[in-house]
C-alpha cells in the first residue's frame, strides 16, 4: 500500500505566473552578482583555462540537474523542494531542505543588496552604500507583497534587459575578438602569457568551482515557480529546454569572451574587489573595444541584474519559509503557511526580509565578510542541488519499481536517472572538495566559514528524525500520483 505523504497539500498560493514569465525567468531570472561581478575573479585565479573548464564543468552539472528537476517538477509541481524531498525520501529530508534553502537565500539576499550599495558609488561616491542597499530591499520587498503577478511582470522585464545587454556584449566581444573593434585581433595571446591557460594548479580550479557554482545559483528556481505557475504541464518543460540556450550562451560564452580579451593578470582584474565596480569585466570589453559611456552604460544593466536576482531570491526564501508553515512538518512553524487574499505568504515574507536585513548587517564588518558570504552561499547552494537530485533519483527509481515506464509521464528529459547519479557524484566532489585549501593549510577560520552549515543541518535532520519517529520511505511505498491526482483525490474525500 502507498504511503500518502503528508507533504501534500492544497495550494494556497495563486497560480499567477504565465507562460511568457516562466520562460523569462527561466533564461534570465537569477543572472546577477555572480556573472557580472565576481566572473573576473574566476580569470584571475585560476586563468583563462581553469575558469573555462570550472564554468564548462559546473554547465554540463547544470543541465543535469536540470533534466532531473524538469522531470520531476512537471509531475509533482509543488513549488518547494522541500515537498520534493519529504515526497521521495523522508519527512527528515523535506524538513531539512526547506531549512537549506530558506538560509541559502538569507545568505545570497544581502550580498546582492550590499551589491547595490557599492554599485551606486559609481555615480554617488559620497553617498554612504547602505542608504542605496536599504533602498533596494524595500523595492523588491514592495514588488513581492503586492502580488505573484508583479514578480513576474517585474522578473520578466528586467530579464529581458539583462539577456539583451549579454547578447551585446557577447557580440561586441566576438567583434573585438577578432580585431573589428579595436583594431587588432587578439587570437589565443591571453591563453599563453606568464602562467596561463591553468593558473595555480588544481586548489586554484576548485577555488573557482565556488565562483561559478555562485553564479549559476538560481538556475534551478524555475522548480519554485512551477507551483504558481497558471500552467505547469506546459510551463516547466519549456523553461527547462530554454535553460540549456541560458546556460551554454549566457555563462559559457561570456566567460570565454572574457577570456579571450582580458588577461589574468590585468591590473583591473587583480584589483576587482568589491569596492571598484568600473572592473567588472562586462566593462572592461565594452571599454577596450573603444565603446564611449561603456562604464556608466554597464554599471546600469549590473544594477538592474542585482537588483533583479535580490528579487529572484527573496521570492525563492519566502516560498521555502511559506513551504515550512503549510506541509505540517513543524507545527511551530504553521503560522508562516498564511497568505493575504492575493496568495501572498506575508508571515514568510516578514522574516525572509527581516534576516536578510540582519546579515546584510555583516557586510559592514569589511570586504572579507562580503567575501566569506559568497563561500557560504555557495555551499549552501551546492547542498540544496544535491536534495534534488536525491530526490529525483528516488522518484526515478519508485516510479519503475512500482511497474510504470517513464514514457508514461507529462514529460522526461532522456538519460534522466543517469544525469541524476552524476548530478549527486559531482555536488559530493564539491562539497568535499570546496575546502580544499582551507584544509591543505589549516586555515581553520575558512574551514569554519565555508562548512559550519554541514553540522547545522545534520542536527536539524537527525534531530527531526528523532523527534517525529521517521524513516527513509521504501520505494514501494513512495507515492508517486501526480499533484494533480493527489489534489483531486483530497477532493473527492
Amino acid at each position: 500500500m502507498l504511503r500518502r505523504n503528508k507533504t501534500v497539500r492544497v495550494q494556497s498560493l495563486r497560480r499567477g505566473l504565465k507562460n511568457r514569465y516562466m520562460s523569462m525567468i527561466a533564461l534570465g531570472g537569477c543572472i546577477g552578482t555572480g556573472l557580472f561581478i565576481t566572473s573576473g575573479g574566476a580569470i584571475t585565479s585560476a586563468g583563462p583555462g581553469g575558469a573555462l573548464l570550472a564554468y564548462c564543468a559546473i554547465a554540463l552539472f547544470m543541465l543535469c540537474l536540470m533534466a532531473c528537476l524538469g522531470t520531476v517538477a512537471t509531475h509533482f509541481p509543488s513549488g518547494s523542494f522541500g515537498d520534493m524531498s519529504a515526497q521521495y525520501i523522508d519527512q527528515s529530508s523535506g524538513f531539512t531542505t526547506d531549512v537549506e534553502y530558506f538560509l541559502n537565500w538569507v545568505f545570497t539576499v544581502p550580498i546582492d543588496i550590499a551589491t547595490v550599495g557599492i554599485i551606486m558609488k559609481f555615480w554617488f561616491p559620497s553617498t554612504p552604500g547602505w542608504i542605496w542597499s536599504l533602498i533596494a530591499l524595500a523595492l523588491i520587498i514592495l514588488i513581492n507583497a503586492v502580488s505573484v503577478r508583479s514578480f513576474g511582470q517585474t522578473e520578466y522585464w528586467m530579464a529581458f534587459i539583462k539577456i539583451l545587454a549579454i547578447l551585446a556584449f557577447l557580440v561586441v566581444g566576438v567583434l573585438t575578438i577578432f580585431g573589428i573593434f579595436g583594431g587588432k585581433s587578439v587570437g589565443f595571446k591571453n591563453f599563453t602569457i606568464g602562467k596561463a591557460p591553468f593558473v595555480g594548479g588544481f586548489s586554484s580550479t576548485v577555488n573557482v568551482f565556488i565562483l561559478a557554482g555562485f553564479a549559476f545559483q538560481g538556475t534551478e528556481l524555475v522548480g519554485i515557480t512551477a507551483g504558481e505557475s497558471s500552467n505547469p504541464l506546459k510551463a516547466v518543460p519549456k523553461a527547462i529546454k530554454q535553460t540549456f540556450w541560458r546556460i551554454m550562451l549566457f555563462y559559457v560564452g561570456s566567460l570565454a569572451v572574457m577570456s579571450f580579451l582580458i588577461p589574468y593578470t590585468s591590473k583591473a582584474l587583480l584589483g576587482q574587489s568589491v569596492t571598484n565596480i568600473t572592473t567588472s569585466p562586462f566593462t572592461l570589453v565594452f571599454k577596450n573595444a573603444g565603446l564611449k559611456g561603456a562604464a556608466s552604460l554597464m554599471n546600469a544593466i549590473i544594477l538592474i541584474a542585482v537588483i533583479s536576482a535580490a528579487n529572484s531570491g527573496l521570492y525563492a526564501g519566502t516560498r521555502s519559509l511559506y513551504s515550512m508553515g503549510r506541509n505540517n512538518r513543524s507545527r511551530a512553524l504553521h503560522f508562516f503557511g498564511n497568505t493575504t487574499k492575493k496568495g501572498i505568504p506575508y508571515s514568510a515574507l516578514t522574516l525572509t526580509s527581516v534576516l536578510s536585513l540582519a546579515v546584510y548587517g555583516l557586510s559592514f564588518v569589511g570586504p572579507k565578510v562580503y567575501n566569506e558570504l559568497i563561500t557560504s552561499s555557495s555551499l549552501l547552494g551546492f547542498i540544496a542541488w544535491l536534495m534534488i537530485a536525491i530526490a529525483a533519483y528516488r522518484f526515478g527509481n519508485a516510479w519503475i519499481k512500482q511497474g510504470h515506464s517513464f514514457d508514461e509521464l507529462t514529460y522526461h528529459a532522456k538519460w534522466f536517472k543517469f544525469c541524476a547519479i552524476i548530478s549527486i557524484i559531482f555536488c559530493l566532489f564539491i562539497i568535499v572538495a570546496q575546502g580544499y585549501s582551507s584544509i591543505a593549510s589549516l586555515d581553520w577560520f575558512n574551514i569554519l566559514v565555508t562548512y559550519f552549515s554541514v553540522p547545522v543541518l545534520l542536527i536539524v535532520y537527525f534531530a527531526y528524525k528523532w523527534s517525529h519517529h521517521d524513516h527513509v520511505i521504501p520505494l514501494k511505498k513512495i507515492d508517486v500520483r501526480s499533484l494533480k491526482e493527489v489534489e483531486q483525490s483530497k477532493l473527492n474525500k
